[in-house]
């Protein structure tokens, strides 16, 4: 019962995501005002607001002008709840003595995935991280790492090698590689990630961007002198480091021993 009523509590969360992504680029207010359809303006009420379903019974489509609906909704709130069911699955079944510091734990890593979610599908919508949210991440990553009791100059110290790792490169390209927003989102996974995981989420996010882009390039959907958003794939890689880590640093150092 427990994975349902947090899938549940993801979908929920998810639906809340999506509102925030679209209301940051629009301009709105996040804590005031009603949904509406961004066609016709139409106030939604609850019947057109229950995450998946009613995107599912709808048909992807408004039900007062037609429009279609983006399959972000339903893919947002159904990624927030595996993520959020995940996290339990690793951070919290495998313990024996559940204790305060672990469900802690688990709120911190549910309230910077929701952050890295609004990172990772605003980036690729419109190439931007934007400081109201990487900003408030970084302050958040802090203050746990505190109420936690872990070693904070370790995780200040993997923060400054994220930030590092791309002031070099906004340094010397102008800014023309790699935008401000990716310094601050660099210093952010390290913050939440510690020493030596960043280097691994680091790793990770290059390996996967190349691998996109050269497929991207071959296929002509992008050229030479587009940008791709890089702050998908190291919220991405945030995310799975997170999760995976331990292992995939245990299976990194296997390889040299």
């Amino acid at each position: 019962m427990i994975y349902l009523f947090i899938f549940i509590l993801g979908l929920i969360i998810g639906s809340f995501l999506n509102a925030v992504i679209y209301r940051m680029h629009s301009g709105d207010s996040i804590v005031k005002g009603h949904s509406h359809c961004p066609q016709c303006q139409h106030q939604l009420g609850v019947k057109d607001l229950i995450p998946v379903f009613s995107w599912l019974w709808l048909r992807g489509k408004c039900r007062y002008c037609q429009a279609k609906i983006s399959w972000q909704y339903p893919l947002v709130e159904l990624a927030t709840a595996i993520l959020f069911v995940l996290g339990y699955f690793v951070l919290v079944a495998p313990v024996v003595m559940v204790s305060f510091i672990v469900w802690l734990s688990y709120l911190y890593y549910l309230i910077a995935i929701s952050f890295l979610i609004v990172i990772f599908v605003f980036d690729h919508q419109h190439g931007l991280i934007l400081d109201v949210v990487s900003l408030p991440l970084i302050v958040i990553a802090i203050l746990f790492t505190i109420f936690l009791g872990q070693d904070i100059l370790m995780y200040l110290l993997a923060g400054l090698v994220g930030f590092a790792w791309f002031g070099w490169q906004y340094a010397i390209s102008k800014g023309t590689w790699i935008g401000g927003g990716d310094l601050r989102l660099g210093l952010a996974m390290g913050l939440l990630l510690g020493w030596p995981k960043i280097i691994i989420a680091l790793f990770m996010a290059y390996i996967v961007g190349a691998i996109v882009g050269v497929y991207l390039l071959a296929t002509k959907k992008k050229d030479r002198q587009s940008q791709i958003p890089f702050g998908t794939f190291l919220s991405a890689a945030t995310i799975i480091t997170w999760l995976w880590g331990g292992l995939l640093w245990q299976w990194y150092m296997g390889l040299f021993m």
